[in-house]
C-alpha cells in the first residue's frame, strides 16, 4: 500500500500525474467544491466511519488523507493500490482549510446514479427534495429517510449535492446507503411518478391542504412526499402536479417546521405499517 508522507505542499496547480493532493485543497470553499467535485467525478468522505460506509456501499476511494495516528485504522479499510497521504495536523489544515479532527478524508469516485424508474419500481415511500440548497438540511433528511424507512430520495436539478462533504457528515453516512438520484423537471418527473403508481403529496401551507393526521389515516399504497425550500416553499410547478397538499398542524402561532424536522414528522406519520 503506497503510504506517502508529506512535509510541504505543492503550489496550487503544480500537481503531477498520480498526485491527488489537489482533491483536498480548499474544502471550505463551498462554491468551488460544488462545481469541481461533481465535474471531476469525485466527492469527499470525512471520517473513518463514513469512509468505511462508503466502501461498504461499493464506492471506490481514489486516495486518503490522514494524520499518522489514524494510519493503522485506514490501512484496514482500503485496498493496497489506494495511496494514503500522511501529514501533520498543521499541514493538513493548511491544505484543506479546517482541522481534520474526525481522523481522515477520502477522495471517492462518484457512483453512477440509477434511473428514476429503477428506484420507483419496488418503492412504496419516496421523498422528493425540490431545490433545497442547504447541505445540512439535505443530510439531515437523508438520515430521517434511512431511520424511518422510506425507500429512496429523488432530488430536483437545482437541489444541493447529497455527496457534498457537509451533507455526508450530517447524514452520518446514510447518503451512502439510501438509494437516490436526480429527477428531471416537473413536466417530465410527474408522469414518471404517476406511471409508477405514486400519489404526489406536497408538504405545504395551503387553504386546500389536508392535515397530516387526516392524510395518514388511510394513505395511498405508494406516496411521493415533496419537500421544498425553507423560505419560498414549493414552486408553483410542484404544487400544480401534486395530487394532494398536506400540512403539519402547528400550535402557538408557529406556521411551519424546519424542513429536516418536517421530513421526520411526515415520514413517521406515513411509515408503512405491515
Amino acid at each position: 500500500m503506497p503510504v506517502i508522507h508529506i512535509t510541504d505542499l505543492p503550489a496550487p496547480g503544480l500537481t503531477t500525474d498520480g498526485d491527488f493532493l489537489a482533491d483536498y485543497r480548499g474544502l471550505t470553499d463551498v462554491a468551488l467544491r460544488r462545481v469541481s467535485e461533481p465535474e471531476g467525478g469525485l466527492y469527499i468522505a470525512e471520517s473513518s466511519k463514513v469512509i468505511e460506509r462508503a466502501i461498504a456501499a461499493g464506492h471506490r476511494p481514489r486516495s486518503v488523507l490522514c494524520e499518522e495516528k489514524w494510519l493503522p485504522g485506514i490501512r484496514g479499510l482500503v485496498s493496497d493500490d489506494v495511496p494514503i497521504y500522511v501529514g501533520s495536523s498543521e499541514l493538513l489544515e493548511s491544505l484543506t482549510g479546517f482541522n481534520l479532527h474526525r481522523g481522515a478524508l477520502a477522495s471517492m469516485h462518484r457512483p453512477e446514479l440509477p434511473s428514476v424508474s429503477s428506484l420507483l419500481q419496488d418503492a412504496r415511500r419516496v421523498v422528493i427534495l425540490e431545490d433545497i440548497v442547504d447541505h445540512t438540511n439535505v443530510g439531515a433528511i437523508f438520515r430521517s429517510v434511512a431511520g424511518l424507512g422510506a425507500d429512496a430520495v429523488l432530488i430536483t436539478p437545482r437541489c444541493a449535492d447529497p455527496l457534498y462533504r457537509r451533507s455526508v457528515r450530517v447524514s452520518m453516512g446514510t447518503v451512502l446507503q439510501v438509494p437516490w438520484t436526480r429527477l428531471p423537471e416537473w413536466n417530465e418527473a410527474a408522469p414518471l411518478l404517476h406511471e409508477a403508481g405514486f400519489e404526489i403529496a406536497a408538504l405545504a401551507l395551503s387553504s386546500s391542504a389536508v392535515t397530516l393526521d387526516e392524510y395518514a389515516v388511510a394513505p395511498p399504497e405508494r406516496v411521493a412526499i415533496v419537500f421544498g425550500t425553507e423560505g419560498d416553499g414549493l414552486s408553483r410547478a410542484a404544487l400544480s402536479v401534486a395530487d394532494r397538499v398536506v400540512t403539519i398542524p402547528m400550535l402557538h402561532g408557529v406556521d411551519s417546521l424546519n424542513v429536516a424536522s418536517a421530513s421526520a414528522v411526515a415520514l413517521w406519520a406515513l411509515r408503512v405499517r405491515e
